[in-house]
């Protein structure tokens, strides 16, 4: 008897210990409803590929069993049939006699919010959320990293408290929509590298605890939406961090590029579409690791390719995210990013993707917009970032106030948008994360900032702005990446002004703040600049002045005249008669005086003017 109870119990403990040794399975939980009914469950846990699996749902069944040499893993795809409802499916492994299970929720597709995808009806406030506001102390220290905000390179505690907090600053502002750079964990402290920019994923289904949880993460979405908002998600897919849980155990011989022998980045952007490219150097390009605290994930690993799509989808799906940026786009594999592209945007047509596409002139950014008329592949990628627009900016509003602004320079790229087949998908951005900020210390005259932030807010495109550009936040890309995210004045207790509130900004930035949101609310009323054709006229030399209409389907029309020059300038407004046809008058979107467009046009010296056309 005694033998048989020890024989019972040593069962009972070897069960025990197989059931403890699932460590992870991804994603936790689907949906059902989903138009892609096919599900990739990764399992991990010591020789979980040694066991078989059964389970009996209605309207869900086994497609495919896939072990990758690795005993650790199992990689289960299932087909959630239209049928199926939402429910516990019980996951039966069993390894000879030892079985144990594991629930996989199913949850019911939910349709009513979410998902709503961002367009030029948008302005986007790109966020630092480590940077921003910190609501929260209790969540500042995690994993032994400090805080320290003394430290350009260290974390500073803002959090996803620290963002609600202040949503309807967003709001009085005009902000539409809100980037966030990315919020998935970045355990990386332990390996001396500091992660608060977030880039460094080391699990791709958990957000940063230093934020919150990802149920904060959610409620931060939901309040979003609740004040007409969106959510921008920031997604890195070229590679991970080097402390990710799977680099000690990784699932496959092939799942990162250079695996064996790591290899960093070398060769050029330009190699990837180059017709005098050999396909070593395009190879040299994709497949190096970005840096050697971020390994390169192969994306023609078709388990991985699937692993990514899907967390993609999971978190538009639980998080309610309206749109995604993503990271180093043409650094990933080209098919992977054309498959994800499309199967993202076939669940959810009214999505969007925006890639970082950093090219400083038009031609390659055309290439990787979908339906490119330069390009025979199909990139199925929407929208695209215009960092040809972004230089040419940057060299035309000089901070030498005693040159002209080279506005000539602004109208030659806008003039290459021929070669888009969308320019209205297109991200417009005077700054952002990675690179100097617009307002420079010091500067008092507002003039420059002025006029680029009206052009910003009324050519084509999608308009972004980076937090902290409304109060003339500095900062310069040889003094530090991390100077370029600097904390915003009165996130923090004990911040000695707080710059989210008008008594705690100075004059000069009030007035900027003032301005801005002036124009960014004007611009949510105006159809002929969310909607309209852009119609532009060069610069004539000599004067200097850019001017430019915005047209909609309905006639409305909004003209824009741009005085680069120290000079005032008078223009003849016979040169404009197509776009400003019989009317007799506009009105400026700012002081809201009257204009008259029947005779000649003073501009002040680098001055402004935003006209509705009466």
């Amino acid at each position: 008897m005694r033998k048989l109870v020890f024989i019972i119990l040593g069962f009972f403990f070897s069960a025990l210990c197989f059931a403890a040794e699932i460590q992870r399975i991804e994603p936790a939980f689907w949906w059902t409803g989903m138009k892609n009914c096919e599900l990739q469950i990764m399992v991990y846990g010591p020789q979980i590929a040694n066991s078989t699996l059964q389970f009996d749902y209605p309207g869900v069944n086994l497609k495919e069993t896939v072990r990758t040499g690795n005993p650790n893993y199992l990689f289960l795809y299932l087909d959630i049939t239209p049928e199926a409802n939402a429910g516990t499916i019980k996951l039966k492994f069993t390894e000879g006699k030892k079985t144990i299970s594991r629930d996989f929720e199913l949850r019911r597709r939910e349709h009513s919010a979410g998902a709503q995808g961002f367009s030029t009806d948008d302005v986007l406030y790109l966020i630092m959320p480590d940077r921003f506001a910190n609501g929260d102390p209790a969540n500042d220290v995690w994993d032994g990293e400090p805080i320290n905000r003394a430290d350009q390179y260290a974390r500073h505690g803002g959090d996803f408290a620290g963002i609600e907090q202040h949503l309807n600053y967003l709001k009085d502002l005009g902000i539409t929509a809100v980037w966030l750079n990315p919020v998935l964990e970045n355990r990386m402290y332990q390996a001396g590298y500091q992660g608060y920019h977030g880039y460094a994923i080391t699990d791709f289904y958990a957000v940063d605890r230093r934020f919150g949880t990802n149920e904060d993460y959610r409620a931060l979405i939901g309040k979003i939406h609740e004040k007409g908002m969106k959510m921008v998600m920031d997604m890195v897919f070229n590679h991970c961090g080097i402390l990710h849980w799977w680099m000690n155990d990784l699932p496959a011989t092939d799942w990162l590029n250079n695996q064996q022998k790591p290899k960093m980045t070398t060769g050029s952007m330009y190699s990837l579409f180059d017709p005098h490219s050999p396909q070593t150097e395009i190879d040299a390009y994709t497949d190096g690791w970005f840096v050697e605290s971020m390994p390169d994930l192969n994306q023609r690993n078709r388990l991985l390719s699937k692993y990514l799509i899907q967390n993609s989808i999971w978190w538009i799906e639980y998080a309610r995210i309206d749109g995604i940026r993503h990271d180093t786009h043409p650094y990933a594999d080209f098919d992977f990013l054309t498959e994800w592209c499309k199967e993202v945007m076939d669940e959810y047509p009214d999505f969007n993707i925006v890639g970082e596409t950093w090219y400083s002139n038009p031609a390659p950014l055309a290439w990787w917009q979908r339906n490119s008329k330069i390009n025979t592949r199909q990139t199925n990628l929407k929208t695209v970032m215009d960092f040809a627009l972004n230089s040419a900016v940057q060299q035309a509003f000089t901070t030498d106030e005693n040159k002209d602004f080279d506005l000539r320079k602004i109208q030659e790229i806008l003039a290459q948008d021929f070669l888009y087949a969308d320019p209205d998908n297109i991200l417009v951005l005077l700054d952002n994360h990675d690179m100097s900020r617009f307002p420079k210390k010091g500067e008092t005259d507002l003039r420059r900032f002025r006029q680029a932030m009206a052009f910003l807010l009324t050519t084509r495109g999608i308009p972004q702005i980076y937090y902290g550009d409304e109060i003339l936040m500095y900062g310069e890309k040889e003094e530090g990446d991390g100077l370029l995210r600097k904390d915003f004045p009165g996130g923090w207790q004990g911040d000695a002004r707080n710059a989210f509130t008008k008594t705690g900004r100075t004059a000069l930035e009030n007035e900027a703040f003032d301005f801005l949101k002036k124009l960014l609310h004007w611009r949510q009323t105006s159809e002929a600049v969310k909607h309209g054709k852009l119609i532009q006229y060069a610069p004539e030399w000599g004067k200097n002045c850019y001017v430019y209409a915005r047209r909609a389907e309905s006639g409305k029309t909004v003209l824009v005249i741009l005085n680069g020059s120290q000079k005032e300038q008078t223009l003849p407004t016979a040169r404009y008669s197509g776009v400003i046809g019989s009317a007799r008058s506009g009105v400026d979107a700012i002081t809201g005086q009257s204009v008259d467009l029947q005779h000649n046009i003073t501009v002040p010296a680098k001055g402004t003017l935003i006209l509705d056309v009466l």
